[in-house]
Order: structure tokens, then C-alpha cells, then sequence
């Protein structure tokens, strides 16, 4: 019997320290409980304790100066045995507590005490909350459930930390285990680049070196193989810049003009004299994140020429702000987005099964890799669209 109660009180104590609430500083939940206690009560002191192995420690506490007192004194010690409330009307006359130097003491006696036990998951006694007084009393009905019912809703900031601290410890798994992804990503991505090189080169040095020795079938199959190196080598830069987002996302604000951005973009784009790219009409001074804004203009304006099926590829660019955010807009004249794939077209690896105006399918990774950035500054991206029409994105980020 005594076996099964040490383990009992060793459970007890291991969930205390789960908690995470032992020495931690005084939280205003907590502390408006007490404060409560003691004024509709009318008791000069009230504490929240918890019952450590061998001493009681005062998460809150009201009319009490010390912080923590021995176990072996404890009033709350005997309280958290109790299935409801723990009563001392007078302690002087309690043979259990008559010689507590907590009562015999010659300032502000423990000559009333009264304690609801704190129980989480219905079988952990963690401490109570308890209301004291330096003369002997007796409490009402009422005032027992006013204590119970102040009890009930410690209990209940207990359980909602109990899920926070499980919430944080998922997100802190999340982000290792999205660290790991990303570094994994990057070894892999990298290790498969110069194989992809290799094979791309190999293909064009097989078909010049031996083009007097290849059919129609023999260059086929060689176009193939680059065909399928170079789609698979696009596959893996994207994979590589949807996770350096992290890093893009996390570069110092600068100082620039949304006209400077975009003829930098126009420029690396090299288009022909088949597409009209209007820029704004007003050149806003921007203070942002340009390495991340230039990702996200990239990726939209190099869809909107892949994915145009007119002789003559329009492109129009908008931007304005407000108190709170630069807001942008991409339109192009392009084939546009069936309404039923609208909704998955920011999904991770989702392509649609779209072909660009060169025959190859898209990867699904650009898209969902603009709407991160996009959330990560603070805003975000939606898109509108009218097949064979065009498309409009609209998106915005935080000043």
C-alpha cells in the first residue's frame, strides 16, 4: 500500500513539474482570482499554492508575504486529500493543527483556514486555493461555493496552459522538422544538379559527335533525354528557391522605387518586341523587402509570357498603398484559369495539368512559393481569372 501511494505522489509531482509553473512569476489571471477570493469573502489573505515535495509555493498570493512555507506546516498539504473543500473553522482547537507554528505565531495567525483542491485531468491534485483568516470563522453555503466556483476556473487557466505549452512544443517540432526538410532539400536538389548537367551536355555531344551513326528514332530519343533533364532540373531549382524563401523573406528592408524594381525584372526577362509590359503610372518609393518583392514580380510576369497564347503577349502593372500596406496587381492577356482550379492554384507540387505556349507542364511550385513570400510580409495574394481572356493577380504586403 505505501509502494502504490509513493508512486502515486511521484506521478503527482512530475506532472507539476510539467506544468512548468514552479518559480515562475505572478500572471494577472491567477492573481485576479485571489484578489476576488479575498474581497468577496472577506478574508485578509488568499493564496494559490501548489504542493511541491516539501514545500508549498505561492503562484499568487493575496495578504502573505512569504513566497513558499515547509510542507510539513502546510494546511494545503492536507487540502489536496480532500475530494471537494478542506474546512479548519478554528484552529486553536484543532488537535491537527493546534501546535503549527503557522498558528501559534504572535503576528497575523493562521486562525481560520479554508481550501478547494486544484485537480487537473480529474486525478492530479497540483495545490488549492485557499482563503485564510487570523480569527476563527465559519463560512456560509454560499461563500463554500464561491470558493469552489473561484477553484473551478484556476483548474480551467491550468488545462489552457496545459494546451498552449502542447501548441508550442508542436510548432518548435514543426520547425525542426521543416529545418530538416529544407537542409535535406538543399543536399539533395544540389547533389542532383551536375548529374542533370551531365546528361544535358552528354545528349548534345552524342548528337554531334555521332549524327552520321543516328536515325530519326536515335535523335528523337536524345531530345527526350535533354527534354526531360532540363524539366527535371527547373523542378529542382524551384524545389530549391520555395525553401531559400526563408532566407529571402528574412533580408533587411531597403529603400527603392517600384520602377527600378521592375525595369531590373524586364530586363534579366530579355522579351521581344511581341509583348508590351506597362509599369505603373505613378513610381512609388517602396521601403521593403526587394530581394522578396523582385521573387514574386519574377514569378508573375514570367507566367504571364509563358502562359500567353495571343501573337502579342499584354502585361499591365499597377501599385498604390495605404496607411498600412503597398498593394500590386499583375494583368496579362493570357489563357487564363479554369474557375474550378482557382482555389488549388497556391497549393504546393498542384499543377493543373496546364501546358506553357512551349508545350511543357508547370511544377506548382512557383505560385505556391509567391504566396508564402506574400504571407510571410505580411499580406497576401488572390488571383482572378477568364479563360482564353486573361488573368489578374492582386497582392499586397506590409509597409
Amino acid at each position: 500500500m505505501n509502494d502504490k501511494i509513493e508512486i502515486l505522489e511521484k506521478d503527482r509531482l512530475d506532472f507539476i513539474n510539467s506544468l512548468e509553473l514552479l518559480d515562475t512569476l505572478p500572471e494577472g489571471e491567477f492573481d485576479t482570482l485571489t484578489k476576488l477570493a479575498s474581497k468577496f469573502l472577506k478574508a485578509p489573505v488568499s493564496l494559490f499554492s501548489i504542493v511541491d515535495e516539501n514545500r508549498q509555493w505561492f503562484k499568487s498570493r493575496v495578504g502573505f508575504e512569504a513566497c513558499e512555507t515547509p510542507r510539513d506546516v502546510s494546511f494545503c498539504a492536507h487540502a489536496i486529500t480532500q475530494p471537494e473543500i478542506f474546512i479548519v473553522e478554528d484552529a486553536d482547537s484543532d488537535p491537527l493543527f493546534s501546535n503549527n507554528p503557522l498558528v501559534t505565531a504572535k503576528t497575523k495567525p493562521v486562525k481560520f483556514y479554508s481550501g478547494v483542491p486544484i485537480i487537473i485531468d480529474g486525478k492530479y491534485p497540483i495545490g488549492t486555493l485557499c482563503i485564510i483568516d487570523h480569527k476563527p470563522r465559519v463560512l456560509s453555503n454560499e461563500e463554500k461555493e464561491i470558493l469552489i466556483g473561484l477553484g473551478k476556473q484556476v483548474e480551467k487557466l491550468i488545462e489552457l496552459r496545459i494546451t498552449n505549452l502542447k501548441v508550442e512544443k508542436q510548432q518548435d517540432e514543426l520547425l525542426k522538422q521543416h529545418s530538416r526538410l529544407q537542409e535535406f532539400a538543399g543536399v539533395i536538389s544540389h547533389d542532383m544538379k551536375m548529374p542533370l548537367a551531365n546528361l544535358i551536355i552528354t545528349s548534345d555531344i552524342l548528337k554531334k559527335k555521332y549524327a552520321h551513326l543516328l536515325d530519326k528514332e536515335g535523335f528523337k530519343y536524345l531530345d527526350y533525354l535533354k527534354s526531360s533533364s532540363l524539366t527535371l532540373s527547373d523542378y529542382i531549382g524551384n524545389i530549391l528557391k520555395y525553401y531559400e524563401t526563408e532566407g529571402i523573406t528574412g533580408q533587411e528592408k531597403t529603400t527603392f522605387d517600384v520602377y527600378e524594381l521592375l525595369e531590373e525584372i524586364i530586363e534579366l526577362l530579355q522579351h521581344t518586341e511581341k509583348t508590351n509590359i506597362a509599369l505603373p503610372e505613378d513610381n512609388l518609393i517602396l521601403h521593403s523587402n526587394k530581394a522578396a518583392l523582385e521573387q514574386v514580380f519574377l514569378n508573375l510576369i514570367t507566367n504571364a509570357l509563358k502562359y500567353n497564347d495571343k501573337e502579342v503577349s499584354e502585361i499591365e502593372i499597377e501599385c498604390d498603398e495605404d496607411e498600412t500596406y503597398y498593394h500590386f496587381s499583375v494583368t496579362d492577356n493570357g489563357m487564363g484559369i479554369d474557375k474550378k482550379n482557382i482555389a488549388l492554384i497556391f497549393d504546393l507540387y498542384e499543377n493543373l495539368g496546364n501546358v506553357d505556349n512551349k508545350g511543357n507542364k508547370g511544377h506548382g511550385i512557383g505560385l505556391s512559393m509567391i504566396k508564402k513570400i506574400c504571407v510571410k510580409l505580411g499580406g497576401d495574394i488572390k488571383v482572378s481569372s477568364e479563360p482564353g481572356i486573361g488573368t489578374q493577380f492582386k497582392f499586397w504586403i506590409e509597409k
